[in-house]
């Protein structure tokens, strides 16, 4: 299971890269595994403000579809509209070219509430 220590985790299985003020954020390695073959990602908040544990647009996998939650506030300002013809790089990239929204952020401190990799590699087991 790849688990970067250079990002952020939330329980619902997103991560996080805070590069200054913008978070990239995508599913982790654990999540794409258990939906398994990613079909379509759909994001109609870009240029909208979301707030933290907010849905943000939704994953479709062959077997279910999952809300995306924002695991920070702020503003979509980007969806990886690669994904729209390649959403399977989800499955074979999640941590790179299957990043899914960057968001501008709110507060850059509430990053720190989101678990790091050894915590994030606890709460999977």
């Amino acid at each position: 299971m790849n688990i970067p220590q250079d990002l952020r985790y939330t329980k619902e299985h997103e991560w996080v890269r805070l590069e200054g003020d913008t978070a990239t954020i995508g599913i982790t390695d654990y999540a794409q595994g258990e939906l398994g073959d990613i079909v379509f990602i759909e994001v109609e908040t870009v240029d909208e403000s979301v707030t933290a544990d907010e849905v943000f647009g939704s994953i479709e996998a062959v077997k279910t579809v999952s809300d995306l939650f924002s695991p920070l506030a702020g503003e979509v300002t980007e969806f990886n509209e690669a994904l729209e013809d390649e959403p399977e790089s989800v499955n074979n990239d999640p941590y790179g070219a299957g990043w899914i929204i960057k968001l501008k952020v709110t507060d850059v401190s509430d990053v720190e509430g989101l678990m790091t990799a050894e915590a994030y590699a606890e709460f999977i087991g």
